[in-house]
This record gives structure tokens, sequence and C-alpha cells, in this order.
């Protein structure tokens, strides 16, 4: 009798059955399934293309991958439990297991949400502070950044393992929210609220800073097309006229003034001279497109594309058009910076709902299935990153049609065998 008991305490204790969630639970294991599949699929792709593609071997994708690596463990070993806990409305993995469960996927969040903010970090540097960013963002910085995140992750959630249990609203394994307090709330706050808001401001402060030199550039282009005009209406009143010389004085100056504000906003230090506008306009051509390959998605530069240093006297080289500067490199980086704040943003509309709901119902009052379903969305966040690289970033949706083009023929010749 006191066996069976015992028993009936344990099942009662890892269980979430509910006449409510009957019909919902086929959803959750339906949902689940696709986020396995994608996520583990997607998230091989995205390790292999960067070990495979040489294009793709940069500093600022070793971050990628590192998120990779976070979003493969939770869909390879930790959501097919949650099918399973899901289809059974159970826990079967015993007391152990679960709090192993609890740990990893807390590890798992907090790895990306901190490797979230390096990116965004990364991305505000090599706009504003290129020298911290090629000290900070080095190999061997690298080396040091990304263990730090799993060991930080690690430290943060490891105290918690004696009050990881079955949470039956959500039909998984999770702290308790009671038992671990003050201690839970205090993680919670610094990961989800001062972390993703550290990768906000970042990335506010990179569309506040593209802003300003698209702003620039426009006022460089209309500078340019003026300083082009006025010769031609110059020279037209030339014949023994002192207006040639006011008409070259004034374009120069247009020249000049066009260049000082684009070079204040990139942060170029162009010197002009008296009598050398032509060479300095030059100048300023060389300096651009050197910034602008730097900015380029924070891959590696040929010495060709290194900055001019300040003390060399740059020869004189035509100056790139304004459509290669704007079209070129600049887009490049405003396109894997807006991936990137993508990646973000799908990330906190995925946790926000089930963040605010727990915050919201401390009694819990709330139907079970709606917890489940908030639950449900931040599995999504695991599978849909390589999505948005494939869609938004050329090269890695070239990597991945590579990759299955190679497994399709793989599988199609040993099936012909």
């Amino acid at each position: 009798m006191l066996e069976n008991v015992t028993g009936d305490v344990q099942n009662d204790t890892f269980s979430c059955h509910h006449p409510s969630v009957e019909a919902y639970r086929y959803f959750g294991v339906l949902w689940g399934s696709v986020v396995t599949i994608v996520g583990t699929v997607g998230n091989m792709l995205t390790i292999l293309a960067f070990a495979t593609d040489t294009r793709l071997r940069t500093r600022f994708n070793v971050l990628i991958v590192n998120l990779a690596l976070a979003d493969l463990l939770y869909c390879t070993l930790l959501q097919p439990v949650s099918v399973d806990s899901y289809l059974h409305l159970r826990w079967r993995g015993g007391p152990l297991w679960c709090s192993v469960f609890g740990l990893l996927l807390f590890l798992s969040n907090s790895v990306s949400i901190i490797t979230l903010c390096l990116i965004a970090a990364s991305r505000y540097l090599l706009v504003t502070k290129r020298d911290v960013f090629e000290r900070v963002f080095s190999g061997r910085g690298l080396a040091i950044l990304l263990p730090s995140t799993w060991a930080l992750g690690l430290a943060s959630f490891g105290p918690l393992w004696p009050v990881y249990v079955f949470a039956p609203q959500v039909c998984t394994c999770s702290f308790h929210r009671t038992r671990g307090r003050p201690y839970t709330t205090v993680l919670l706050f610094f990961y989800f609220f001062i972390g993703l808001g550290c990768v906000g401001i970042f990335y506010l402060l990179i569309y506040r800073r593209v802003r300003l030199a698209a702003q620039a550039l426009v006022r460089y282009r209309f500078s340019r097309r003026s300083s082009r005009k006025k010769p031609n209406s110059s020279e037209q009143g030339t014949e023994g006229d002192s207006g040639v010389g006011s008409g070259v004085a004034t374009t120069q100056s247009c020249e000049l003034s066009s260049q000082a504000e684009l070079a204040q906003c990139k942060g170029v230090e162009v010197k002009v001279h008296p009598g050398k506008a032509q060479s300095s306009h030059s100048t300023l051509g060389s300096a651009l497109t050197s910034h602008s390959a730097h900015i380029a998605g924070g891959q590696e530069l040929p010495p060709a594309l290194n900055p001019v240093p300040r003390s060399a006297t740059p020869a004189p080289i035509t100056a790139p058009s304004s459509s290669t500067i704007s079209s070129g490199d600049n887009v490049e980086f405003r396109r894997v910076t807006r991936m990137c704040f993508t990646v973000f943003l799908c990330f906190v509309g995925c946790f926000a709902p089930f963040l605010l709901l727990n915050i919201a119902d401390k009694q819990n009052r709330a139907p079970q299935m709606l917890h489940m379903f908030c639950a449900n969305l931040t599995w999504l966040n695991s599978c849909i990153n390589p999505v948005l690289y494939a869609v938004m970033n050329r090269q890695f949706g070239q990597a991945y049609r590579a990759l299955l083009v190679r497994a399709a023929t793989l599988f199609t010749h040993l099936w012909t065998r």
C-alpha cells in the first residue's frame, strides 16, 4: 500500500495532465517536432557552412556559430524530450534528468542572450572605435569570449540545481517559481531586461550613426554636382576676366566643405592644403573607400584596403563615384546589421509573451493552455535564426544551397547503387 501511494504521488508530481489541454497537446507535439527538425538541420547547416565556405570564415561569423551551437543544443537534445512530455502529458525522465534538463535549458538561453550582446557590441565598435574592435574581437579575444559565454551561463544557473523541478503549467522542467527567489528574480532581470536592453541600445546607436553617415553622403553628392557645374559656367566668361579665379575658388570651397562634413561623419581625417583641391578630393575618395571596406560585415581585409596613415601623403588617384561608395561595402554592412537586429527582435518576440505572462500571473490563475502556448513560442527562437540567415544574407544562402545540393547528390548516389 505504501509503495502504491508513493508511486501515485511521484506520478502526480511529474504529470501535467488536465482536461483543457487534452487536444492542445497534439498541436504541441506537431509544433515541437517541426522545431526539432528545422532547428537541427538549420543550425547544423550554419556550422557546416562556416567550416566549408572560406567567405564565411570571419570573426563576426564566429559569434553566429556560437549562437547556432546554443540553439543546436536545445533542438537536438532538449526539444525531443519536450515533445515526449507533451505527447504523454507527463515527465518520464525522472528527477535527475529533470534537473539536468532545466540547467541545460537556461544555459542555452543565457548563451544566446550573451552572444546577442556580443554581436551588437561588435557591430557598434566596428563603426565607432575600430581599434577597440580589433583588440576585443581579435582571434585571441574570441578564444576567450566564446568559452566565457558558456562559463558565465553555467555559473549563473548552476547554483539553482536544487530547485529545478517539473512545472505542470508548461509541461517541462524549470526552476521553482518561489524557492529560488530572490536569486532567480535577479538573474532573469539581468539577462532578459538588462542584457536585451543593452542590445537594443547598441542597435539604436548604430542606426543613428548610419543615418548621420547617409545624410552626410547626400550632402557630399550635392556638393560634387555643384562643383562640377560651377567651373563650366565660369569658363564661359573667361575672356580676360577675373571671374575665372572667382569660379575656381568657389568650386574648391564647395569641395572642401563637402569633404570636411563627410570626413567628420565617417571618422576620417582629411588634410586639405590650399591650391590642392584635386589632390584632397582624391584623398577623400581613397579614405572613404578604405573606411567602407572596413565596416563591411566584419570581414578580414587585405593590406591594400587598410586606412592611409595620417602622416603619409597619398598619391593622387581618381576619386570613386558616390554610387560606388553608397552601394558597395556600406550597403553590405547595413544588410548584415539589419539581419542581426532582426534576430534580436525575433528573440524578444519569442520570449516576451512568456515572461509577461509569468510576471502578471503570479497566482497561476491563467489557463494552462495559455501558459503552454506562450512556452511554445519560445521554441521558435531556436530554429528561426538559420531561416533568417538564408533570407537576409546572400553568402549564407548560397552556402546552404551548396550543402543541400551536395547532400542530395550523395544520397542519390547511395540510393542508386
